[in-house]
């Protein structure tokens, strides 16, 4: 797949079957989609593209909305890579991009640069400035530019009954399972390990401590997880803490991400990591002495073992 950091960094060799979105999660719904532009691309005279943007244009229009994304550039770009797609263009949105009227988009950025053929579109998808055009208005430029319009009706997408926002609000309340189920893969954050004060040690459970440089990037609700991490391309299982050890740190600090790799005894720090949440065991809790959080944490232990052993099965 190649890959533009903008639509004016692309040009077209051929003609392209397109569709346009934020496919953050890049999710079951979204795989509908890109399934239909590569169908549509078995003749060799077309090219599947994907247009998308960044930051998310939710987060320029509506100033007052922060809003963490599931996916970071570099997620976003290899889970549309796996998908098949020819190319991905990552348009930079910004307040002059969105007053584009739909016309100038259609044929500015559709007709003259994509040299689109067919364009593959959810029923409900909305676009130019304002969001006032819709899928009659692409259909109607469609006849007037020469290029096909497939509307993926609601009963498709209804099928699916997923949405980012589903998946957002699964992780928020710290509901690994259903998210993974939305998203048709297991949730994942990538950090480096960097130095913590070395706490899981003095009480047997030592942990990498985890720095993620995208701060957009949606982190799942405090708790304990099952976690399934990968090193050097070599995966360990083992469970991560999300929170701020209540038990041990004062109760205004900062929001740590920790993990304890089982069978693992190796020197880390500064090196890249991936983890995967395969399930939430509990909330993060106060315990009244550090004896109780050992058997507490022993507990877990035995707990993510146990669904370890099921899920390997």
């Amino acid at each position: 797949m190649k890959t533009y950091s903008s639509i004016h960094s692309f040009t077209a060799k051929k003609k392209t079957i397109v569709t346009i979105g934020t496919f953050d999660g890049v999710h079951v719904g979204h795989k509908k989609i890109l399934e239909k532009i590569i169908q549509n691309t078995n003749n060799s005279d077309y090219e599947s593209l994907v247009l998308t943007f960044f930051p998310h244009p939710r987060t320029v229009l509506q100033t007052a909305t922060e809003m963490k994304q599931l996916n970071t550039i570099d997620e976003k770009s290899n889970l549309i890579e796996k998908a098949g797609i020819d190319n991905l263009v990552i348009h930079p949105f910004d307040k002059e991009f969105a007053s584009l009227s739909a016309e100038e988009f259609v044929k500015k950025v559709l007709v003259d640069i994509f040299n689109i053929q067919k364009i593959v579109i959810g029923y409900d998808h909305r676009f130019g400035k304002n969001r006032t055009a819709d899928i009659n208005d692409l259909i109607a430029f469609g006849n007037q530019y020469n290029f096909e319009v497939e509307q993926i009706s609601a009963e498709e997408l209804n099928e699916v009954a997923v949405s980012s926002t589903k998946i957002r609000n699964a992780l928020t309340d710290g509901n690994i399972e259903l998210a993974n189920s939305f998203l048709g893969y297991n949730y994942a954050i990538t950090g480096m390990v960097v130095q913590g004060k070395q706490l899981g040690r003095t009480i047997g459970f030592p942990t990498a401590n985890i720095s993620i440089n995208e701060d957009y990037k949606l982190i799942p609700n405090s708790g304990v997880y099952v976690v399934e991490c990968k090193i050097d391309n070599q995966s360990y299982f083992g469970m991560m803490n999300i929170g701020t050890n209540p038990t041990v740190e004062n109760t205004n600090q900062k929001q740590k991400l920790e993990v304890n790799i089982f069978d693992f005894d190796q020197d880390v720090y500064g090196k890249s990591i991936n983890i995967s949440f395969l399930k939430r065991i509990r909330s993060e809790q106060k315990f009244d002495s550090l004896d109780a959080l050992k058997a507490q944490i022993a507990n877990d232990k035995v707990t993510s073992l146990l669904f370890i052993e099921s899920f390997r099965n």
